[in-house]
């Protein structure tokens, strides 16, 4: 705990070092970035007519693990000899001291960090190879788009392609990386290719990012497994297992031509739960089944939910649809927005409205909360950034007769809140 104490006052000291000397289009593990981000930025590199049509879709064998611990004690700002410590003390396994010669420390909350600054310059030095003709800011076309170690390369042909990826092996192999020759490849935008979960290519010229079909086996495979260990358990656990996995995997892929697929996804989860229900109940017949476990709600028919109570109501609790969740257009971050830096403050809490807005994963009360407040917390003053942790405080508990209403409730960080009753104050935030 003492070292995981310390790597966090050395990150709040390192991350907005990092974040200023970071690739414009770099996107993992930053404050306000997302996958999406890359997504839409690759999109703007290459759905144009003119666009490049080749990319190198590049893999790099076990980042975190294959650092070399001498750049990152000669190259990063901070205590050489509390680094050098951190990255030599090993791991342990099983009551088994296993030693580190290279890589960053094993589940350490610096190690993102660590790994994104040893990445950091890996665009500027393939933008190097540009070699436009007078007057032409980027004829080979090149673009580097890059998620934590996951990075992609647009090139304007095959060899301008290849010699970028000899540019970028030579300079991961300065900092210890070294790029899989088996998943690292030259393609076509024709031939398709995936990225963070997404696949990427063009379709009679017109450029679509849909759900890669690995990533949509995996989540049915999961939704299957879930199903099946689920085995005599209640219609209402089922639902409620459920409900989180369809709802994160469908937010995720919200921003892409996904409508199709999530239809189809939802054709395989109805499958499985109707082999789930004539499994429970082998003697039913399928009409039976159906009346018990479907049900109608408005012009839908076939709705897998239950009837409960709710403030003195028969409800109907129904297991989410992927194909239910609004296809919303990610609007992407500016790449030189910095949310360490006063001067973009504006641009932040403007970004954090439209993210808020659009989730998908927050109930009316939060979203109520979050514009009142303005998006500030109430204890620390700091604005809640949608990808912060957040708890709903009730200013007199609910064990002293507190109402769940907005002017009984603050949204609070997680830590503020946790502080808040650790020193248990009752009713002392400030008024809004």
């Amino acid at each position: 705990m003492k070292d995981r104490a310390m790597q966090a006052l050395y990150l709040l000291a390192l991350e907005p070092i990092a974040e200023t000397t970071a690739d414009q289009n770099s996107y993992g593990f930053r404050k306000g970035r997302s996958t999406a981000d890359a997504a839409v930025q690759l999109f703007a590199c290459q759905s144009a007519k003119k666009s490049a049509q080749w990319v190198l879709e590049a893999d790099i064998t076990g980042c975190f693990d294959n650092i070399s611990h001498e750049w990152l004690v000669n190259n990063i700002p901070m205590d050489k000899e509390i680094l050098r410590k951190w990255l030599k003390a090993g791991y342990m396994e099983k009551q088994s001291l296993f030693p580190t010669e290279a890589g960053t420390p094993q589940g350490g909350i610096i190690s993102p960090t660590l790994a994104n600054m040893a990445l950091d310059g890996l665009e500027a030095a393939v933008l190097k190879d540009r070699k436009g003709r007078s007057g032409t800011r980027n004829a080979t076309k090149i673009n580097c788009v890059r998620y934590a170690d996951d990075f992609v390369i647009t090139a304007v042909d095959e060899a301008t392609a290849l010699k970028v990826k000899e540019t970028a092996r030579i300079f991961l192999e300065e900092r210890g990386f070294t790029l899989s020759e088996e998943k690292t490849k030259v393609v076509h935008i024709e031939e398709r290719f995936d990225f963070l979960g997404w696949n990427f290519s063009k379709y009679s010229g017109k450029y679509l990012t849909k759900p890669a079909k690995k990533n949509v086996a995996a989540h049915l495979k999961k939704i299957r497994e879930t199903i099946k260990n689920l085995n005599g358990q209640s219609q209402e656990v089922v639902i409620k297992v459920l409900n989180p996995i369809i709802r994160g995997w469908a937010n995720y892929h919200a921003g892409m031509v996904s409508k199709e697929t999530f239809n189809k996804v939802d054709s395989g989860i109805w499958i499985a739960l109707w082999k789930w229900a004539r499994r429970i109940h082998p003697k039913k017949g399928r009409k039976w089944v159906a009346d018990r476990y479907w049900h109608t709600k408005g012009k839908r028919n076939w709705v897998f939910g239950y009837y409960k109570e709710i403030k003195g109501e028969k409800q109907l609790v129904e297991l989410k649809k992927h194909a239910a969740t609004p296809i919303v257009r990610h609007v992407k971050v500016k790449s030189d927005a910095n949310p360490f830096d006063p001067s973009w403050e504006t641009y932040w809490e403007q970004h954090a409205y439209h993210t808020v807005m659009k989730e998908n994963t927050l109930n009316g009360q939060v979203k109520s909360l979050w514009l009142r407040q303005k998006g500030i917390c109430p204890i620390c003053g700091q604005m809640i950034q949608p990808e912060d942790e957040w708890n709903v405080h009730h200013v007199i508990p609910k064990t002293l007769g507190g109402d769940n209403t907005l002017k009984n409730t603050r949204l609070l960080h997680g830590n503020c809140h946790r502080q808040l009753h650790s020193k248990n104050k009752l009713g002392t935030l400030p008024a809004l």
